[in-house]
């Protein structure tokens, strides 16, 4: 089992994304769904989990965020599509 988790939030689908980082993803899913965590998905209403990646080791996990915060908007979005093409939110699956 992974231990350290790099996660994509949308608020809808084609909507407003953020790439974040975790060893605890269903902790952090659930505080930016429940609006614990004041910032950038608290104020673009970042809720849905679209896409996630499991890692063990959170080096890795770190370069993988990193590099993806670095992506064009357009390859992010059809990395969710390739996984989660109907861009349901994963919350359930973790």
């Amino acid at each position: 089992m992974p231990r350290s988790w790099v996660y994509i939030m949308a608020s809808h689908r084609n909507g407003t994304l953020y790439t974040g980082v975790t060893t605890d993803l269903p902790g952090r899913v659930y505080q930016h769904k429940d609006g614990t965590l004041a910032g950038f998905t608290a104020e673009f209403h970042c809720h849905l989990l679209v896409y996630y990646e499991g890692f063990d080791d959170i080096r890795l996990a770190i370069q993988r965020e990193k590099i993806l915060k670095k992506w064009h908007r357009s390859w992010k979005i059809r990395l969710i599509e390739k996984v989660n093409p109907e861009w349901r939110d994963l919350s359930s699956e973790i």
